[in-house]
């Protein structure tokens, strides 16, 4: 069967089965954050806690493009199917972990495999659906996005207190058995047999750039501060290495990020439109949440239910921009659209006040997802709509890649405004004498709560929170401004309603 010959019950089949394996991928990176004081306590690793993260967010983030890449010399299937493997031994690894060590390598492991399952899950929605219908499925998927980042720490907690910890993890299992079993049997694709070469020295290259920018970021205002020797020298290595990888590249007869894509201008804008989205984003879902514990003294569940109006207006405007993008066969109006109304409601989360009204803070919520909603499924779109077929896979986890890149800057970014102005109110409004006020990394991981502190000191604090948070939302503005601008040097090329016909199907 070949992709043009799947009708709409089919595409469905496997459509749901790619869901599947999104949620996967996206619940992870949301549902191990409630449950790690309790993996700390138990495996005794309180100092290495941050690593359960940052060994996942690394080796997914270093695979993602080496996944597209491979899966476009060799065939999409099968290279899936080994990902959700991968990433499921890595799941069963983490859930029986005795120690520390064994679950920082298991979730390195884990993320091997998430590299492979967003970015190929979205170049097999483009094998198997023309462009032109590709935008009313690529809503659900955006939405899916949405809903794991609130049910991850919903279910994270519920798993953790009723069961155990690992249970996390174990979770997994019958989700991705599910998913492979459809996969295998459901969907045929298109397999090229042509001489190929793995690039193995611009995939060192490349993992060895962005280990360093990660871990830069990661580190940056924590571990050790952004002027440090450290972060400096992680910066330049990862500066050097990127050179080296342009370099490279420009020689390497099978690269893994063909240079001559950015020659296109669709790709080329839509990249870059990724990564600036990725930054502003970040603001987002992560600071208003924080925002809603830290200076309201939500619990992470409350918090985590709050935001329910931000993921159903990201979750109706994918839809509606997606359908409207089959319907028209154009796509520029959302991006524009979209990053303007995502920089307006930043813009009202900078008036933010210690009395701001939970019905006001929802709209302004449902505001932001729309913005979202409306274009960040589009990028995806333009990008596959641009690019020759044999370098579908290619393209859609480079843009995955960059977007990934986005977020860890942006959270990089941002946690640094933050505390830094947090400093700097604190020291503003605290009254002398009366005790020292609690930093913001105390009452971020819960070892303070600010509502506990001596009334005389308390509303002070909050205060100097609530300016702080204040700051950070209005320096996102010119981020999203710059992502508007972007938008609209974005060209709108026809979708194609049509595929090409492949030679061979898995």
């Amino acid at each position: 069967m070949s992709p043009a010959e799947y009708t709409h019950s089919e595409i469905m089949v496997v459509v749901v089965a790619l869901m599947l394996v999104m949620l996967l991928a996206a619940l992870d990176q949301t549902i191990v954050s409630t449950a790690l004081p309790r993996i700390a306590v138990d495996l005794h690793g309180l100092n290495r806690l941050s690593w359960v993260a940052t060994a996942y967010l690394l080796t997914s983030a270093i695979t993602t493009p080496i996944y597209g890449k491979i899966s476009d010399l060799i065939g999409r299937k099968k290279i899936f199917q080994s990902a959700i493997v991968i990433f499921l031994i890595g799941s069963m690894l983490c859930g029986v972990s005795q120690s520390m060590s064994q679950l920082i390598a298991a979730r390195a492991l884990q993320g091997i495999g998430a590299g492979g399952l967003m970015s190929l899950v979205l170049a097999i929605v483009g094998d198997i659906i023309p462009p032109r219908q590709r935008g009313k499925y690529m809503g659900y998927f955006l939405g899916v996005f949405g809903i794991a980042s609130v049910a991850g720490p919903l279910l994270g907690g519920f798993l953790t207190d009723s069961l155990s910890w690992r249970w996390i993890f174990f979770v997994n299992a019958p989700l991705g058995i599910l998913a492979l079993s459809a996969v295998a049997s459901r969907l045929h694709l298109p397999v090229y047999h042509h001489d190929h070469k793995i690039d193995y020295a611009g995939a060192g290259l490349l993992s060895a750039s962005s280990v360093c920018a990660l871990l830069a970021t990661v580190w940056g205002g924590n571990t050790y501060a952004w002027g440090s020797a450290q972060i400096i020298s992680l910066l330049v290595g990862a500066l050097v290495l990127a050179v080296a990888f342009v370099f490279w590249e420009r020689r390497a007869p099978e690269p893994i990020i063909p240079l001559g894509l950015f020659r296109n201008d669709i790709f080329a804008v839509s990249i870059l439109l990724s990564l600036l989205a990725g930054i502003a984003m970040f603001a987002a879902i992560l600071y208003i949440p924080e925002y809603q514990q830290i200076v309201r003294g939500y619990s992470p569940t409350k918090s985590g239910l709050l935001m329910l109006p931000l993921i159903l207006g990201l979750l109706v405007a994918s839809i509606v921009s997606g359908r409207l993008t089959t319907k028209l066969g154009r796509y520029r109006m959302f991006p524009i659209f979209g990053t303007l109304v995502m920089a307006f409601g930043l813009w009202l989360f900078s008036h933010v006040t210690l009395s701001t009204h939970q019905l006001t803070l929802s709209v302004w919520m449902a505001v932001i997802g729309i913005g979202l909603g409306s274009f960040m499924q589009i990028m995806t779109l333009a990008v596959q709509n641009a690019v020759d077929r044999r370098q579908l896979g290619t393209a859609t986890s480079t843009a995955t890649f960059f977007r990934s890149l986005g977020s860890s800057f942006g959270g990089a970014l941002f946690g640094s405004i933050l505390t830094s102005r947090l400093t700097h109110h604190l020291a503003e409004l605290t009254p002398q004498g009366k005790g020292p006020a609690p930093n913001f990394a105390a009452i971020q991981s819960g070892a303070a709560n600010l509502h506990n502190l001596p009334p005389s000191v308390a509303n002070e604090v909050a205060q100097a929170f609530v300016r702080s948070f204040h700051d950070m939302f209005l320096l996102t503005i010119p981020v999203a401004l710059l992502t508007f601008v972007v938008a609209l040097f974005l060209r709108d090329a026809p979708l194609r309603s049509t595929h090409e016909t492949p030679t061979t199907l898995e």
